[in-house]
């Protein structure tokens, strides 16, 4: 055997395969359980159980070695009414040979309604799931640095506080990136609008009852794709066949321009870098009938359809980083 050379019988291990096998069920249903439990109490911002919700994504992220933006993961801010929000940031620095200074934002709200009354509204699907998501691809982008993969850019992991007060969470976490008060924990420089050069919201993914198609209920939709540079345009797909995920896909919501243009312009987070020519696409399963009601729990969701959207979103975002 030559020196150096493999036995024959030695298994190579492909990075890719041990990422995913990260992604398991039974812990995309743990962490979304704790999410939607009742210690958490529906996360409305400003709430005691929306700061333990906080709490628990920042020990999710140390425990996935991103790193925190200014000593600290949290960032505070006042809403309009008065209420202190928690915007939970994260870094996972650029591993090339020469520091970048370009990054990818990937966000999920955490936010829920709450308790209102005497009833509770857990959430899970809105937005809990797209909270599991993105911690489970963080997870995914340390183990594929285990194996020296290498990353251009900066990966920016961002739980978004306040969806229900009028996304005052994004738009906290935009003003911070317009004023250049965070900064990149590596390098020290203050990280710009021009630095950014795509934006990815994770916003409500976990469910399979509003599938594009009656038949095909292992479906993804993807608003934004027009937002993209040209030869990136049919990434998604083209991992959609490379993995072996076979998702139903769409990119626009149920093949109305309007509804598109409310969910992808108005009403979802990634608004506020659309508004200043950021490339932003959104993910989602879209809206069912548990939408804020007291039974978005996490047996209503498709833990098994969920793990293969996390699959294909991450290697999707691979070719952003």
């Amino acid at each position: 055997m030559l020196r150096g050379a493999l036995p024959l019988h030695a298994k190579v291990i492909k990075p890719a395969e041990e990422a995913e096998k990260t992604v398991r069920t039974d812990r995309l249903r743990a962490r979304i359980a704790f999410l939607s439990d009742t210690l958490c109490q529906g996360r409305a911002t400003g709430s005691t159980g929306s700061s333990e919700a906080a709490m628990w994504i920042v020990r999710m992220f140390r425990q996935q070695g991103l790193r925190p933006l200014g000593g600290s993961y949290v960032r505070h801010f006042i809403t309009p009414t008065g209420v202190t929000g928690r915007n939970i940031i994260g870094m996972l620095p650029s591993n090339s040979t020469i520091p970048s200074a370009s990054y990818v934002i990937v966000m999920a709200h955490y936010d829920g309604l709450g308790v209102l009354g005497d009833r509770l509204y857990p959430g899970a699907d809105s937005n809990a799931s797209g909270v599991a998501a993105m911690i489970q691809m963080a997870e995914m982008f340390s183990v594929m640095r285990k194996f020296r993969q290498i990353y251009r850019k900066n990966i920016l992991f961002v739980a978004l506080d306040a969806k229900g007060l009028n996304m005052h969470g994004a738009q906290d976490l935009w003003n911070c990136i317009e004023s250049g008060s965070l900064v990149n924990p590596s390098t020290g420089e203050p990280i710009r609008p021009d630095m950014i050069s795509s934006v990815v919201n994770i916003e409500q993914i976990g469910s399979t009852l509003s599938p594009i198609r009656d038949t095909r209920p292992d479906y993804l939709i993807m608003l934004g794709r027009e937002s993209m540079p040209s030869f990136t345009q049919d990434d998604l797909a083209a991992c959609n066949l490379r993995y072996g995920t076979g998702l139903d896909l769409g990119f626009d919501y149920y093949g109305s321009k309007d509804f598109t243009r409310l969910f992808y312009r108005k009403v979802s987070e990634q608004r506020f870098f659309v508004e200043h020519g950021i490339p932003a696409v959104m993910f989602t399963s879209g809206i069912t009938l548990n939408n804020n009601k007291t039974y978005d729990t996490v047996d209503t969701l498709d833990l098994d359809i969920l793990r293969k959207r996390i699959i294909l979103i991450f290697h999707y975002l691979e070719r952003l980083a």
